[in-house]
């Protein structure tokens, strides 16, 4: 009897590159059949915590809300290894650029999202604006906010709009802890069972492993979703957090999301502590 399995991720060029096997028919899924939604980060973030999806990309914060009701595959993070999120603004970054955040008002992706955690860990004191995540440099442009924290596509297009960067969220990651940000990654609902957990995790490793394998039809499937990214710079993002971590997060990655979990927690940000757990 076929299952429909629904997969949740994000419109953008590296979850289309990631999921393009799966979205093809290119693997044999044997009575697995996957059904593909697409929605931002933070909206899946929120259908998570509800727990409607079987199967969903997530940022790697708002696991910290969902453990109970889902696992994370072993395969699928977006790891920023000594890059990540981009904080910018219209004015040139000031020589302490944590002490100039402090009560700024800053446009955020959204409250669960991993960006918003790690601009927390870096300045606590600043007012979130939650932005729909397309719409970060505009605010910024406009004036409307004092600084932008982008993701997705904006951290390759910043400076075309004229914008500066203050920070890379992922280059302090590293600086200050030796390991790479984990941003975001895929979660299985843990009441599918056993069996069929085990299968969503092949599949996902599997797909993957085929993209990688065949970059150049992947890369066309995902140019459908470079909100005007050139190919190059498509192909350069889709690199950026697509790649080794992608197909397992190993020892580091998993120490990774760990740590950056744990430190959530002891900031206040995070209201439990959460031993994250990998299938």
């Amino acid at each position: 009897m076929t299952r429909t399995i629904r997969v949740a991720h994000s419109p953008d060029s590296d979850d289309a590159f990631m999921f393009y096997a799966l979205a093809e028919g290119k693997l044999d899924t044997g009575e697995l059949r996957y059904v593909h939604e697409l929605a931002d980060i933070e909206s899946l973030n929120q259908r998570a915590r509800r727990a409607e999806l079987e199967v969903t990309a997530v940022s790697i914060h708002a696991y910290a809300y969902l453990a109970r009701d889902y696992a994370l595959l072993g395969s699928g993070c977006s790891m920023g290894d000594g890059y990540g999120p981009r904080l910018v603004a219209r004015a040139a970054p000031p020589a302490d650029v944590p002490a100039a955040l402090a009560r700024k008002r800053i446009a955020v992706p959204g409250l669960l999202t991993t960006a918003y955690l790690a601009l927390r860990l870096l300045q606590p004191a600043f007012e979130p604006v939650v932005t729909p995540f397309d719409q970060i440099e505009g605010a910024v442009q406009r004036g409307e906010v004092d600084a932008g924290l982008l993701i997705h596509e904006g951290q390759l297009t910043y400076a075309d709009d004229g914008l500066q960067l203050w920070q890379d969220l992922g280059a302090w990651w590293l600086g200050d802890t030796g390991l790479p940000l984990p941003l975001g990654g895929n979660a299985v609902r843990r009441d599918l069972g056993g069996p069929t957990i085990a299968q969503v995790a092949r599949d996902l490793r599997a797909s993957i492993e085929y993209a990688l394998a065949h970059r150049a039809p992947a890369l066309a499937h995902a140019s459908r979703f470079n909100r005007g990214l050139s190919d190059e710079r498509a192909d350069t993002f889709v690199g950026m957090y697509v790649n080794d971590w992608t197909v397992d997060y190993g020892p580091r990655g998993r120490a990774a999301v760990q740590l950056l979990l744990d430190r959530g927690h002891a900031a206040g940000v995070i209201p439990e502590r959460v031993a994250v757990e990998f299938v």
